[in-house]
């Protein structure tokens, strides 16, 4: 039989990663996923949620690769084609938060297969769609179902790993999207030059129904028994569409005006948003939590961190072109370095992370990858490739120190029962951070301003703030405030058997 909890009073600070407070539970149970899931079940839960993880990961970098083709077979121009990618971080943008709260009320485990059930059939359509707007509807499919199962992903991590392991699981976490985004690009050239781009779309399909298959060993959550804040996930959706269409107009049909219009036209109903939720028990956007230094403080440097890293991304074969040649093979094969040094380094900061301060480690590797940006920005033309991997490793190893500990620091200072909304809220930061370093790039690189050159030292500027972030937690205010704290209002669970 489900068990009932009443949450009475919640008015005592929550510390990180403590069993959440203030909690009467029926008999001597715990809330699930209190303290992690037993062996060998913990094993399986992971291996459903990695091979999701590398899923998502290789759906979106592969996409990139069959672009040119795809315009070709299906005639239209780039820009049309650069949809293909674009809507999924539009669909991302738009639904990553309500899902994470749609999550909290059907079960994190059940949303993780509707997701996953979504994507599937998604994939199947790509495969057969006829035209531009029947592919971009079946990508549409497929997107969605990624973004349900990524708004609940970090909610379930914290659930399968026992609070002391869990900025290991993190790291493993960061290792999987380091290793899916290195075989990427090399695999999905292959599957295009033999199969066809069409295959792109449906390479990911078998990790789909293997996750599908073993999602039965994931953890079961505690269900929220309230209304949902419609309100509020529309005043959401409409502000994150906004932005969604101005870094489009920006950085792929170069509108800055409409762009311009776009931005205030967001701006002002994310206002209106913020304003409403600041008077929510249980907000679509977490705003009570980021009245917490320590939490603001991780929030703003994800977002410093991943536009800049999107910014030197997207810059940096510009950069090497200039050293190497027009040579896309020697290009691809230098950039491998960096999603490589990641699967070294996120392991280690995520291990390093359940001992020592996060914040040290986020401030590391920022500082790393500040330097690793210049470094390569300022890479002389007689460089040689081995000098070049080792100035674009140095970027790579900076991003794994600061990705893993920067989740365990947001994890640690969220209550438990709020863990998929704020993993709904990691995922969103991290992809209005890309975007934004995205609509920077095409900026620069407009002609009437230049080839992108300040690009880098933009990047290099933004991992210098994250860092200073990060290092803010060691300030007395932030240490001192840092931890959050329930909100005083009853709420019945139950437990998710789905």
């Amino acid at each position: 039989m489900p068990s009932s909890v009443r949450q009475d009073s919640l008015s005592s600070e929550q510390r990180p990663l403590a069993p959440t407070q203030g909690l009467e539970v029926a008999g001597s149970a715990k809330l699930p996923g209190e303290d992690g899931l037993p062996t060998p079940q913990r094993f399986w839960a992971i291996l459903a949620v990695s091979l999701n993880t590398i899923m998502v990961v290789i759906d979106s970098s592969m996409a990139i690769v069959a672009l040119p083709t795809a315009a070709r077979a299906l005639s239209i121009t780039e820009s049309e084609a650069i949809s293909l990618v674009a809507i999924t971080q539009f669909i991302a943008l738009v639904g990553l938060l309500p899902l994470s709260a749609i999550g909290d009320r059907i079960g994190h485990a059940r949303l993780f297969r509707i997701g996953q059930m979504l994507f599937i059939s998604g994939s199947l359509l790509c495969m057969f769609a006829p035209s531009l707007p029947t592919l971009l509807a079946a990508r549409a499919i497929q997107a969605f179902g990624a973004a349900a199962v990524l708004s609940v992903g970090i909610a379930l991590l914290r659930a399968i790993y026992p609070s002391i392991s869990l900025g290991k699981g993190l790291g493993i976490n960061g290792v999987l999207v380091a290793m899916g985004a290195a075989i990427a690009p090399s695999l999905g050239g292959l599957i295009v030059a033999t199969l066809g781009w069409r295959w792109v779309f449906i390479c990911p399909l078998p990790l789909a129904i293997g996750s599908l298959l073993l999602g039965g060993f994931l953890p079961r959550s505690a269900i929220l028994h309230r209304e949902f804040d419609w309100r509020g996930a529309l005043y959401y959706s409409l502000a994150a569409a906004l932005v969604a269409g101005a870094f489009c107009t920006l950085a792929y049909w170069s509108r800055p005006a409409i762009s311009a219009a776009l931005f205030v036209a967001a701006t002002t109903v994310a206002i209106l948003f913020v304003k409403r939720e600041a008077g929510v028990a249980r907000p679509t956007l977490p705003v009570d939590l980021l009245a917490s230094p320590r939490f603001a403080l991780s929030i703003s440097a994800s977002f410093a961190a991943f536009a800049g890293s999107m910014t030197m991304l997207l810059s940096m074969p510009f950069l090497l072109e200039s050293i190497v040649g027009e040579d896309p093979a020697a290009i691809g094969a230098l950039m491998m370095a960096w999603p490589l040094a990641m699967m070294f380094s996120a392991p280690l900061a995520g291990t390093l992370a359940d001992r020592m301060p996060a914040g040290s480690l986020c401030a590391f590797g920022m500082a790393a990858a500040c330097a690793g940006y210049v470094a390569v920005a300022t890479a002389p033309a007689s460089a040689g490739h081995l000098e070049l991997l080792f100035r674009i490793s140095l970027c790579g190893i900076g991003m794994g120190f600061f990705i893993s500990p920067n989740s365990r620091l947001l994890i640690g200072a969220t209550p438990r029962a709020r863990t998929a909304s704020v993993g709904g809220l990691i995922s969103t930061t991290r992809i209005l951070g890309q975007s934004s370093g995205a609509a920077l790039v095409a900026l620069l690189m407009q002609p009437a301003i230049g080839r992108g050159g300040f690009a880098p030292f933009l990047a290099a500027l933004f991992a210098f703030v994250a860092a200073l972030f990060s290092l803010a937690h060691f300030l007395p205010s932030a240490r001192n405030k840092g931890d959050t704290q329930e909100l005083d209002e009853p709420i019945l669970v139950s437990e998710d058997f789905g």
